[in-house]
């Protein structure tokens, strides 16, 4: 009877650390369902992506956590987990202060900037996270002040994989600040090692005065993913792998900051002590590039 109840309660625990929320996110007013609205367990790095219908699945071992549901032209929305099984989110209109609408330009001259010396790219799973590469302001953008494309490295595994791309402003604390976007900008990439070219002409984007941060936002839709099947050597049991793609390439560089966005905040990564007579840091910084326009 003893070693039952042992077994019960052990069923029990395993329940609770594998413990599935689901719910769906919809427009407050239209009740349309959101698509790839992004979630996240506050204060935790475990997120996931609401897929094109607004349904959504995320594991947490607790249901009083709180979960952050964030969508662009949507007020961000903070909700108990056990409370998610519908979320309305409210439209919100943004002030775009770097957006720039303008007439048809004639383009005489094109320049990519961004790209490293280290020509050595490396590809893994950044996990739910955003990570940016930061583009500073330089006097010679005057020239060649439009964004005529952004370009990315990737490696995927399946065809037509989707991820989505950030433009963020800097505050004044050097952070990444408003989006520069007021729509999701959802792209797809080949299967295989690519750079890929994605014309953003369309939003007549500048680089603002104090630079720009461009990140990348894996979705963990079941579009973009993989199933594997592992067996353990030793037990010989057997467990479903799940990956999504696509996998961002990234270069081993040195900065003097890194930013990501997890658990719902931005985290910077400066050097490790005050003591460090070095300013920079060595971090792996997506293999993102511009290219300008005049």
């Amino acid at each position: 009877m003893i070693q039952n109840r042992f077994l019960v309660c052990l069923f029990l625990v395993s329940l609770s650390i594998t413990a599935q929320i689901k719910g769906v996110v919809k427009d407050s007013i239209s009740g349309k369902p959101i698509p790839y609205v992004s979630i996240w367990i506050q204060n935790e790095n475990i997120g996931t992506t609401a897929e094109e219908n607004g349904e959504f699945t995320i594991s947490s071992t607790e249901k009083n956590k709180n979960l952050i549901f964030s969508a662009l032209g949507y007020e961000k929305k903070i909700i108990k987990a056990s409370k998610a099984t519908l979320v309305n989110l409210k439209l919100i209109a943004y002030q775009l202060d770097e957006v720039v609408i303008s007439e048809d330009r004639l383009e005489t001259k094109v320049v990519e900037i961004g790209a490293n010396k280290n020509g050595i790219y490396q590809s893994f799973d950044n996990g739910p996270r955003i990570d940016t590469k930061f583009f500073p302001y330089n006097p010679a953008y005057k020239k060649t002040k439009f964004i005529k494309k952004v370009t990315i490295e990737t490696d995927s595994r399946i065809e037509n994989a989707t991820i989505k791309i950030h433009f963020y402003s800097v505050d004044a604390n050097g952070f990444p600040s408003e989006e520069l976007l007021d729509k999701n900008f959802i792209v797809s990439v080949k299967k295989g090692t690519k750079k890929n070219f994605f014309d953003i002409t369309k939003f007549n984007l500048r680089i603002p005065k104090r630079g720009l941060f461009v990140g990348f936002e894996k979705l963990s839709i079941e579009k973009n993913k993989l199933e594997k099947t592992i067996t353990d050597s030793k037990t010989n049991k057997t467990q479903i792998q799940k990956t999504y793609f696509p996998f961002v390439m990234y270069n081993f560089v040195e900065r003097d900051f890194l930013y990501t966005f997890s658990g719902g905040k931005w985290n910077r990564q400066t050097k490790h002590t005050d003591t460090d007579l070095s300013r920079k840091i060595m971090v792996y910084e997506p293999a993102i590039n511009l290219i300008l326009t005049n």
